[in-house]
């Protein structure tokens, strides 16, 4: 398998041949490998968060729609999709939308592909898939829904907290007013809501496609996948085994050596194009095409295809 040198190497040789686009080259080189060896079609969606890119940009967002919109025009939907899903999540109303069109563009027939990362939004929608390839440097993360940065839950359980302690300890209540006194007005229900929308949206999609055979099992993933209490942290990355051990359909990466080695390829190929031009996210099919957002003021070293949909 080509490493991570190697795949520079491979970028740097493209560019000394004369090639304007050798970014593009490599990276579409390899997601068309991936199609040829799966014969399935292929769509990779990545975000440069881990490049530093603005939180906004770098987000599961309404754009989105379109660049799915645009990679899935003219693909043999009959063949089924391989999601390739690198992201640290995002919009809950907006990964509700595209998790609803894609199931009305490929029905049940989807499967995540996770090379490295994909959170909180993004593990609902690995989680709305048929089953989810991992590999042992794999991780998916908690779905606890977050306000401002802050988990909804840990904002109910710290009131109730606030409410038992000045029910024992009435002297403590100022110390709580100063805290609570930050939430807003709605700000408690809208907290409860978004967990509830959240809970529903897996535990349906769970019971819809992974476990159709079985939708009682949804109940058990989702607590795993939600508890903020069990995870600690809307951070908390989680591997490939407590994923099995959780009852999630899981394809282990290494079961082929051929495919872990494209896809790995393939992330490398992503992780240099975000390193190297002003891309902050990419949404690409194994066909060339490709929705990529930019980020003008990031430096380009390697020169790279403008980053504009196509």
């Amino acid at each position: 398998m080509p490493n991570w040198k190697d795949v520079l190497e491979e970028i740097k040789a493209e560019q000394a041949k004369g090639d304007q686009h050798p970014l593009d080259t490599v990276r579409r080189k390899y997601l068309a490998a991936v199609n040829v060896k799966t014969g399935r079609n292929v769509i990779a969606y990545y975000s440069g968060w881990l490049q530093g890119r603005n939180p906004v940009d770098a987000m599961l967002n309404d754009k989105d729609k379109n660049a799915f919109m645009v990679n899935i025009h003219k693909l043999d939907r009959s063949k089924g999709l391989d999601l390739i899903l690198h992201t640290p999540g995002g919009d809950l109303a907006a990964t509700e939308s595209i998790v609803d069109y894609l199931h009305s563009m490929f029905g049940l027939n989807i499967r995540a592909i996770i090379p490295q990362i994909s959170m909180s939004a993004g593990t609902l929608i690995a989680l709305s898939c048929k089953e989810i390839m991992m590999g042992k440097q794999s991780n998916l993360g908690p779905i606890d829904p977050q306000m401002g940065g802050v988990p909804c839950q840990a904002v109910l359980d710290e009131f109730e907290l606030a409410k038992n302690d000045i029910r024992t300890n009435p002297s403590s209540a100022p110390l709580w007013q100063a805290i609570i006194s930050k939430y807003h007005p709605t700000f408690l229900g809208a907290c409860q809501n978004a967990i509830d929308w959240s809970e529903k949206l897996a535990e349906e999609w769970l019971a819809r496609n992974m476990f159709a055979s079985d939708p009682g099992k949804a109940k058990k993933v989702l607590k795993e996948f939600s508890d903020h209490k069990t995870n600690k942290s809307h951070a908390r990355h989680i591997s490939v085994d407590k994923c099995k051990e959780m009852g999630v359909s899981i394809i282990e990466m290494e079961n082929d050596n051929e495919l872990q080695d494209l896809i790995l390829t393939t992330h490398h190929a992503f992780m240099h194009t975000f390193a190297n031009s002003t891309a902050s996210k990419i949404v690409e099919n194994h066909l060339g095409v490709a929705y990529i957002e930019n980020q003008p003021s990031m430096s380009m070293p390697i020169p790279m295809q403008m980053p504009v949909p196509q």
